[in-house]
């Protein structure tokens, strides 16, 4: 990765004030890093573990031990004291490796998260007389957040790289569907408002007939049921959506669940008559495959997050 003005060692470390005083801070820390190194190292890899798609990237015991003995380097070599250009140029190059595994960088600052609450908990531990440990803590908050920097600089690169090597045909055309996408977004959202007020109508039509004694009483609580059945889940749906607009992923359970909704409310109807056992048995077919579609979907959602 060639090395930018906002991303050279000596911009860095002045924007972060990162000073000799601080080198000489982790410089200092590091015997007493290594000892309890292997402890971090446990800590990091239960940790990660959680995320749930770590076992996409150490595939095996071969891979895990080598991203292993990376990791200790690189930690340990936060506590050298010595932030040079090659120091940094390793960064970077770990940074484009995580880039073209298609790591998220996500999972990049989650795993910061444990370094930092890890580290500074020993740090202040081992430090609790002495009367620089604030200054110490300073200064491994100061290398973490360079070498977060660093890392995640290696992202931004990348998304700018692949837009930059479009031809002027594709950018405009990339921003041509992306306005489009978004006005469909929007008219998703109103259609979805459309559905919720057809669902009301339907609700106030179901009550209508059952108080007006046009329809029995047993046919009227159930198909009232599966109105306000569908009306929840055309509401759920549009609390969805709008949290898609806002940056979300878009639900498809949520559309699942409108459909099953609409066909309980078909079988609470045809439930009704003895003539359509069938039918009453195709649409509860269709909602056990849905039903299990949806639970799929969730639990794998779960899973990622």
């Amino acid at each position: 990765m060639e090395i930018s003005a906002e991303n050279n060692p000596a911009t860095l470390k002045a924007d972060y004030k990162f000073t000799e005083r601080d080198e000489t801070f982790l410089r200092e820390m590091k015997p007493h890093v290594e000892q309890f190194a292997e402890a971090f190292l446990d800590g990091f890899y239960l940790y990660i573990w959680n995320f749930g798609q770590t076992a996409e990237f150490l595939k095996d015991d071969m891979v895990l031990k080598r991203h292993r003995t990376q990791i200790r380097k690189w930690y340990l070599e936060l506590f050298n004291g010595s932030y040079d250009i090659p120091y940094f140029q390793k960064l970077y190059k770990i940074g484009e490796v995580h880039v073209k595994l298609g790591l998220p960088t996500h999972y990049v600052n989650a795993a910061f998260n444990f370094v930092r609450v890890f580290t500074l908990d020993r740090v202040y531990q081992q430090y609790g007389d002495d009367p620089d440990r604030t200054g110490r803590l300073k200064a491994v908050e100061k290398i973490l957040d360079i070498n977060l920097d660093v890392l995640t600089s290696s992202y931004r690169e990348g998304e700018m790289g692949r837009f930059l090597s479009l031809s002027p045909l594709e950018k405009t055309l990339l921003g041509f569907l992306k306005k489009i996408s978004s006005y469909f977004n929007y008219l998703l959202a109103g259609a979805l408002v459309l559905v919720a007020f057809s669902a009301i109508g339907l609700f106030g039509f179901d009550v209508y007939l059952l108080f007006s004694g046009q329809t029995s009483m047993e046919t009227g609580i159930l198909t009232t049921l599966g109105s306000l059945l569908i009306l929840w889940a055309a509401i759920e749906l549009i609390h969805e959506e709008i949290k898609r607009l806002k940056g979300g992923s878009f639900a498809l359970e949520a559309f699942i669940a409108l459909a099953i909704a609409a066909l309980i409310r078909k079988i609470l109807i045809l439930s009704l008559s003895t003539t359509n056992t069938m039918n009453v048995l195709m649409y509860g077919g269709l909602v056990l495959c849905l039903g299990i579609s949806y639970w799929l979907i969730v639990h794998k959602t779960k899973l990622n997050d």
